[in-house]
């Protein structure tokens, strides 16, 4: 257990370490207090009259440090809390002449407090406290005791305890900040998937929408009969494209390479581009359907928006997907979000996507294996 120079931030101050800071915490801080307590009632032993009055006075003084220490410390007031602390210090060595050996349980409580905020450093101060509850006993002859080995005991069984909670303590908070990354990783993952249907879901149903409206214009404007049935295909796409969203941000929205086929065909045709497609899709093992669903969305919706093409082929395999069309063959600036997207996809997957000129326009493909099937085209 470490901290930087004082312990502020080493644990928050929110609800979420009721565990640290409430009645545990509280139990232990209490418990301490059985030290100067022991302490008090040993001063009569070793002291009488105005002697005894000045040792109850250093206990007393002691008492009302610590309490304020905790107060400090729960507060985060840490400048605070270590001038107390000093000042406990000074106490336990006011009181060795009053309460002689059992001044040293004073002490243990400093010890302790440095403890369970220090950690790991705080032990060449139990070195020194042990060390001089054994010697000093001895040492001052006027006293008549023998090495304060009980004190020594009572000392590092105090320390231990109090090191082994503050250790559980931050095991614990480190427990909570786990739970809390592991949910905020799983909403950004949430968000990154309704962000991924709504592009490919909205973004198809939209660009549909304006090859139909620019249908529609040419249609009117040499006032042809079609434009009715035009402008109605907009109404239903632009229904569509309402329930995809609320599909998308429901997640209960399918994509099935069968309909995404259907679609697109529709749309090439719309747009002018001759569509050659599958008609078909049993080759492709079911478990792949879906992401092909989204790689043929993709691919026909960047054909439309972006090649300038005039004819769009999709090959299909048990294990890859290929769109492939006849255009200027240069990245689609505008798509590239998109294509972001279903690289992820296919990342998680396991698969492997490329996007690039071919021989003859532009060319999307996603394998999921190295092995190939019999391609239907």
């Amino acid at each position: 257990m470490t901290t930087t120079g004082t312990p502020a931030g080493t644990w928050p101050a929110d609800s979420t370490q009721r565990w640290a800071q409430g009645w545990r915490r509280l139990a232990l801080a209490s418990g301490m207090l059985i030290y100067p307590v022991a302490t008090a009632v040993a001063i009569p032993q070793h002291s009488h009259g105005a002697d005894a009055v000045t040792g109850l006075l250093i206990v007393v003084a002691f008492c009302a440090c610590y309490a304020l220490a905790a107060l400090s410390a729960a507060h985060l007031a840490w400048r605070r809390f270590w001038w107390l602390l000093g000042a406990m210090t000074v106490l336990f060595l006011a009181e060795l002449p009053y309460a002689q050996t059992e001044s040293f349980l004073l002490g243990a409580v400093v010890v302790a407090v440095a403890t369970y905020f220090l950690g790991r450093r705080a032990a060449p101060l139990v070195a020194g406290a042990v060390l001089a509850s054994i010697v000093v006993p001895w040492a001052v002859r006027p006293w008549h005791s023998d090495a304060g080995w009980l004190e020594a005991i009572i000392i590092l069984s105090t320390v231990l305890i109090v090191y082994a909670f503050s250790e559980m303590v931050r095991a614990n908070y480190a427990l909570i900040e786990a739970r809390a990354e592991v949910a905020r990783l799983a909403s950004d993952a949430e968000r990154a998937r309704i962000a991924r249907d709504l592009h490919d879901l909205l973004g198809h149903s939209l660009t549909a929408i304006a090859v139909k409206t620019d249908v529609a214009h040419r249609i009117a404007a040499r006032e042809e009969s079609g434009t009715l049935q035009e402008v109605t295909e907009i109404g239903k796409l632009s229904r569509q494209a309402l329930a995809d969203v609320r599909a998308a941000v429901s997640g209960y929205r399918d994509v099935t390479l069968a309909n995404e086929l259907a679609r697109g065909k529709e749309l090439l045709r719309a747009s002018g581009v001759t569509p050659d497609l599958p008609t078909a899709t049993d080759v492709v093992d079911v478990a792949h359907q879906q992401l092909f669903g989204w790689v043929v969305r993709e691919g026909i919706t960047n054909v439309v928006r972006h090649a300038r093409a005039g004819r769009c082929t999709v090959q299909l395999a048990g294990d890859w997907v290929e769109v492939r069309d006849d255009g200027a063959g240069r990245a689609p600036a505008a798509a590239g979000n998109g294509l972001a997207m279903l690289r992820e996809r296919v990342a998680l997957a396991g698969g492997r996507m490329e996007a690039g000129p071919a021989s003859s326009g532009w060319r999307l493909r996603v394998s999921l294996e190295p092995a190939a099937a019999v391609v239907v085209s």
